[in-house]
């Protein structure tokens, strides 16, 4: 459990983070669906100072490259982000006309009785966090890169600026759905900018 005393991290911290669904259900496969995560990282953005470098939303899990505000440990994100989008996610999938309603809806409750929780789980508890130093802008880059990629790799499209539920579009200066800030590419004469969407 997360304790009241917030560790020190350090404050060129970043991380990477994979959020996965209870069984890795295909949660997200309608629109409706991913809408309520891209809005729930604006609003984590706007609210707790969260600075999104990349995302990805897939059928069965998040992937995000963070900071968080004041350098506290990402876990207090995490919590928070399961607890704001789980009743979200849940009041839209009892709204969709979608075949799969009942059974997803079993599987969570399931995985809440198997916790011995009281609520409904949409999210798997742990996602590990890896820290990334983010003065490195070339591992940035590369973790980047390798997000933006999972699409390709499951050929949903064939290019990662193609996919409308991640940050790929806002890395070619095309608007996206989530406030991302974009880590740019070494600058003339050696300068490396960040700039904000």
């Amino acid at each position: 459990m997360l304790s009241n005393e917030k560790p020190m991290i350090p404050l060129d911290a970043c991380y990477f983070l994979t959020l996965n669904t209870v069984d890795k259900i295909d949660v997200f496969t309608r629109p409706a669906y991913k809408q309520v995560i891209a809005e729930a990282l604006n609003y984590f953005i706007t609210t707790q100072g969260l600075t999104i470098y990349s995302w990805c939303l897939m059928t069965s899990h998040l992937h995000l490259i963070v900071r968080t505000k004041e350098a506290t440990a990402p876990a207090y994100f995490e919590r928070d982000f399961k607890k704001y989008t789980t009743p979200a996610i849940l009041k839209t999938i009892e709204m969709e006309m979608d075949f799969r309603r009942e059974w997803m809806l079993q599987h969570f409750e399931e995985y809440r009785k198997s916790l011995r929780k009281e609520k409904f789980h949409l999210w798997q508890d742990c996602c590990s966090p890896l820290r990334i130093d983010c003065s490195s802008r070339q591992s940035l880059l590369d973790r980047i890169a390798h997000i933006h990629e999972n699409p390709v790799r499951e050929r949903i499209v064939e290019q990662p600026e193609s996919y409308l539920f991640s940050s790929a579009r806002d890395y070619t200066a095309r608007p996206g759905l989530v406030r991302v800030r974009v880590v740019q590419q070494q600058g003339p004469f050696g300068v490396k900018l960040l700039s904000s969407n």
